[in-house]
């Protein structure tokens, strides 16, 4: 059986003089789809993908966040430094699968040619971005509940105020997540992404795990320029007899204002990666 051509020309009217002309029939576009179905429809396909490639290393992220807290149980005089490293290990979950498992997939993304198949896809590179980081963000939902009810029985710290992880994970997921795919699609090797990566988790261990008090001044300054900082202190911050909510709330905005922009980066640079 021979080929149909896609756009086979369609002959109109008779022979005779003045015969008619060829008409070729030209595929038309699907229209690009709208951001919020299109991000859904990512979203599904990289949870379902994460699902599968990502479940031993969500195992790895939660007994490396239990394993530090163990570790800083004999250090720690509990108090305020018990709180900073529950909250800080807890966080640490996120940052682990949102910062670094994101930035290595978007670097291996653009380096395997991935970026080419979603920019012939009529969808919104927002979409992409979103729905990639929301799914990695999501994912990190049950090691971080784990890690913050092992670490609240170890320390001795009171579970009723375990609720504000509803709102920690999703916003300090998603500046860690829109951090972490900026630094893979802007990377220009993958190797390089992988290492962007692992430093800022590293980054996320040593300034949100250990207590504040005990670090350098100069430190203390650049844990404030790391995203993930706010997500801690807003955790932290409802362990004791009563909860500074107002503080609660300053940190979880902070969060949503600095996910919004490294976001907003994140989609900038899959824009100008797609179309190279």
């Amino acid at each position: 059986m021979s080929a149909v051509p896609l756009e086979a020309p369609v002959h109109a009217g008779g022979g005779g003089a003045g015969g008619g002309e060829a008409v070729h029939g030209a595929a038309v576009l699907a229209p690009r789809a709208r951001l919020f179905p299109a991000l859904a429809a990512v979203y599904r396909a990289q949870l379902s993908r994460a699902r599968v490639a990502r479940i031993p290393l969500l195992f790895v992220a939660t007994f490396q966040s239990i394993g530090i807290m163990i570790l800083m149980r004999g250090v720690v005089d509990g108090g305020g430094e018990a709180r900073a490293v529950v909250a800080g290990s807890s966080v640490l979950v996120v940052a682990f699968v949102a910062l670094n498992l994101l930035a290595q997939y978007f670097g291996q993304l653009r380096a395997d040619g991935g970026l080419d198949h979603y920019a012939t896809l009529p969808v919104p590179p927002a979409a992409v971005v979103l729905g990639a980081a929301a799914a990695y963000a999501s994912f990190t939902v049950p090691g971080t509940v784990v890690t913050a009810v092992v670490g609240c029985t170890l320390f001795q710290l009171p579970l009723a105020h375990l609720w504000v992880l509803v709102a920690v994970i999703p916003l300090a997921g998603a500046a860690l997540a829109g951090l972490g795919a900026a630094l893979g699609l802007l990377a220009p090797r993958p190797e390089l992404a992988t290492l962007l990566g692992q430093l800022g988790m590293s980054a996320a261990l040593l300034l949100g795990v250990l207590p504040p008090d005990r670090l350098p001044s100069v430190v203390q300054y650049a844990r404030d320029l790391l995203p993930s900082t706010y997500g801690v202190e807003a955790f932290a911050r409802t362990f004791g007899p009563h909860p500074d909510w107002a503080a609660v709330l300053l940190d979880l905005a902070v969060c949503a204002a600095v996910g919004v922009v490294s976001l907003t980066v994140a989609t900038m640079a899959y824009r100008r990666a797609a179309v190279r």
